[in-house]
């Protein structure tokens, strides 16, 4: 992790509520915008307040949306991304309206714009928040060069269950990697200062435990204790206050029967008072009015009340706010202060980004996009999030003496499918796939090629053309097997009941590997598979998180060795997907599997009515995941040793100092993903069994050894004790350096009063 990042880190989990350290010209320029905001707000009548609280999308006819611009009744655009149209509607803000309001143009930009990144779940692969800032940077200039200057990104929920859809919007199961992502993200959508015509504002979404719904299905209830809400999903949005993210969107479900866009616990007891935000808050699509169908509002004009009551400031799309808050105030239901709260931290914003004097977009040809830069960032942050999961004798990478190769499946030349979720903008044309890739490099070697697809998707069931596959690809010296998901398998509404591949890819995995040839699986999905099968039928197995647009140039580079494999898994991978959820920082139960219980295949007939070790394990899939968080090959190796603590006793005010020594033991030049992570053995209340506190990224040359040191204080240890406070409990801890969250030996250490 970089020097920069750390100390960005240090500001967001150690700021103190006093004093933030904000210069005298930033406080300033503060003053400005609440001197402005309260200036524009005494002209405001009730319908313009309402109309800056109201978003819609766009459609067609441009002379219906004006007509509402006009009068004030929009505060908000979303889905539109012609510059023409866009400052054609903004002209009618500025120009033809009575206060001349800009508007706040939004669009998903999830992992790029134009120039298509790895989905956030394979960026978090990559444990480098630099790739993530920088992938943010990117989208927000390609975006904004169009006139988009809101994002709904990034999404910091904590997913545990790959069954969800959503997994692959987010950074994974664990706390601290989503909050350190999170904060990059943010980072580089905002950049320096909003006020760049090149910034955009991010959105931390879905406030709050979206993530954790029942039965990985999505807009499903929660069941979240806050004790858990506050230890597990809360933190990273604590972190983006921190980082000046400048909204938040409320989430879909229900947490212990109240929607999220209703829940004042979360929006003013926690995201106002305690936290400090000064932003605006945004409802997700539609969710005001979908408080009706919860159960939890009669009709609109009760869906109205509630959210705005509980801290909504703009709802998206549904026009409620709108329709029933003028009655609602007449009605003495409703008081119109807190309608100008509402449109105080919005204005606030549309300042903050300048857009009263900056609000129109360049028009003609757009150079930004695509730019060569773009193209060879995004294929060096598809390099770091490829995770190496095996590579059985070295086969990896493509040794001197191939002569041939064959390049089968249907992720291999898919240019829209590697793009991945929630991908609007990007152009498949501009996908450079596997095959183009190897193809190059193939000749480059002087090695044959032959592609023989086999399945034409991952849907595809046709056994027929998965035998003529097997039966060139036997010709082959090694094979390269592309599979996974379709783009459309994964992201929002997307969720699997069985993690398994899909349609005929099983099978051709397995007609590959009776041809007696090496099988390559290179997988391409949003989600952790189960495919513990496929890899016992592979000698070497690469995975690939949707990798974007220069997926086929990264993915090769890594095959042919150009690239040595760095990226670790964000999520447990489970092995069958009756595991899930299955997460490595868990609580620790009474009876924890020993690993000498009696597993299924060796009961024995009319065995005794005994419970076969009384421990937690399922009788079929054992005790362990198909593979740990945290885990990832490299072609080189790399040793640990001397691990040692500045001293074994600490206060709650100090800091840990750990040194260790790092070695690359193999071949290759390499980079380690270098993991910290803690363990609180008794507390007031259980706690999990390790957790993440750190990690950073190191490159060594074969054979060199470097001395290396985290810094972690004492007051990161802290949690939401069984009094519901946020402390640090004095005992006995455990700490780990190691490769994933299942190596390394234990080094004790104590807190003191």
């Amino acid at each position: 992790m970089t020097n920069r990042f750390l100390k960005l880190l240090s500001f967001v989990f150690i700021l103190s509520a006093v004093g933030c350290g904000k210069n005298n010209d930033t406080n300033s320029a503060n003053e400005t915008v609440e001197r402005r905001v309260e200036t524009l707000l005494r002209k405001m009548t009730l319908e313009e307040k309402l109309g800056q609280m109201n978003q819609i999308t766009s459609y067609a006819n441009i002379e219906d949306l004006s007509n509402l611009i006009k009068k004030g009744e929009v505060g908000s655009i979303l889905n539109e991304i012609d510059p023409v149209r866009i400052n054609a509607l903004q002209r009618v803000a500025i120009e033809e309206s009575r206060l001349g309001i800009p508007i706040l143009i939004a669009r998903d930009v999830i992992h790029g714009f134009k120039t298509i990144f790895p989905i956030p779940l394979g960026q978090a692969a990559s444990f480098n928040p630099d790739i993530v800032e920088t992938g943010a940077r990117i989208a927000a200039i390609e975006a904004s060069s169009v006139g988009i200057r809101w994002t709904f990104a990034p999404m910091i929920d904590i997913g545990r269950d790959p069954r969800w859809g959503r997994i692959a919007e987010g950074f994974g199961e664990d706390t601290y990697l989503t909050s350190v992502m999170g904060v990059a993200s943010i980072k580089g959508y905002q950049g320096d200062s909003l006020n760049n015509p090149t910034s955009i504002a991010a959105c931390a979404k879905h406030f709050a435990g979206y993530g954790a719904a029942e039965g990985g299905r999505d807009y499903n209830s929660t069941n979240i204790p806050e004790r858990l809400l506050r230890n597990v999903f809360l933190p990273p949005f604590e972190a983006a206050v921190n980082a000046g993210a400048a909204t938040f969107m409320t989430s879909f479900n229900d947490n212990d029967g109240i929607p999220s866009t209703g829940n004042v616990f979360l929006l003013k007891d926690v995201l106002r008072k305690e936290w400090k935000f000064d932003g605006f808050v945004v409802s997700d699509w539609a969710s005001v009015v979908e408080m009706i169908t919860h159960g939890y509002a009669a009709d609109e004009a009760e869906a109205a009340l509630k959210a705005i009551n509980a801290g909504v400031d703009m709802e998206m799309v549904s026009g409620s706010f709108v329709k029933e808050a003028p009655q609602l105030i007449k009605d003495n239901k409703l008081k119109e202060s807190v309608i100008d709260d509402a449109v105080r931290d919005i204005l606030r914003i549309k300042f903050k980004l300048g857009l009263f004097e900056n609000p129109y977009a360049k028009e003609g040809s757009n150079t930004v996009c695509y730019d060569e830069s773009h193209l060879q960032a995004a294929k060096q942050a598809a390099i770091e999030s490829v995770i190496l999961l095996k590579n059985t004798n070295q086969t990896l990478p493509v040794k001197s003496d191939i002569k041939s190769i064959a390049v089968v499946g249907p992720m291999a030349n898919a240019p829209y499918e590697q793009l991945g979720t929630w991908v609007f903008d990007g152009d498949k044309a501009y996908t450079q796939t596997p095959l183009k890739a190897i193809d190059n490099l193939s000749k480059c070697h002087n090695i044959q090629l032959i592609y023989e697809q086999g399945l034409t998707h991952s849907r595809d069931n046709n056994m027929a053309t998965i035998a003529k596959a097997a039966n060139a690809a036997a010709k082959a010296d090694v094979i390269f097997a592309f599979i996974g998901e379709e783009s459309i398998l994964s992201g929002e509404a997307h969720c699997l009941a069985d993690l398994n591949l899909q349609g005929g890819q099983s099978a051709l995995i397995e007609a590959l590997y009776k041809t007696g040839k090496p099988v390559v699986t290179v997988v391409m999905a949003g989600r952790p598979l189960t495919i513990e099968k496929e890899i016992s039928q592979s000698a070497a197995v690469l995975y690939s998180f949707h990798p974007g647009t220069m997926g086929g140039p990264a993915i090769a580079d890594l095959l042919f060795g150009v690239a040595v494999p760095s990226a670790k898994t964000p999520m447990t991978f489970p092995k069958a997907t009756g595991q899930v959820p299955m997460y490595y920082s868990h609580n620790n139960t009474g009876r924890p599997a020993t690993r000498n219980e009696v597993l299924l295949n060796n009961i024995e007939v009319e065995a005794g009515q005994t419970s076969l070790g009384c421990t937690s394990f399922y009788l079929d899939a054992g005790f362990d995941p198909l593979y740990p968080f945290g885990y990832g090959l490299s072609y080189t190796t790399f040793s640990y040793s001397n691990i040692k603590l500045s001293k074994d006793k600490f206060k709650s005010d100090e800091t840990i100092k750990v040194e260790f020594e790092l070695e690359n033991t193999g071949n290759y030049q390499g980079t380690e993903v270098v993991q910290l992570y803690v363990q609180d053995k008794s507390g007031s209340v259980t706690r999990p069994v390790k957790e993440l506190k750190r990690f950073m990224r190191v490159t060594l040359q074969p054979t060199e050894k470097k001395t290396l040191s985290f810094e972690l204080p004492i007051s990161e240890l802290a949690f939401w004790n069984i009094d519901m406070k946020k402390v640090v409990e004095p005992g006995d801890f455990n700490l780990w350096v190691a490769t994933d969250s299942q190596s390394g030996e234990a080094v004790p250490f104590t807190v003191i009063q």
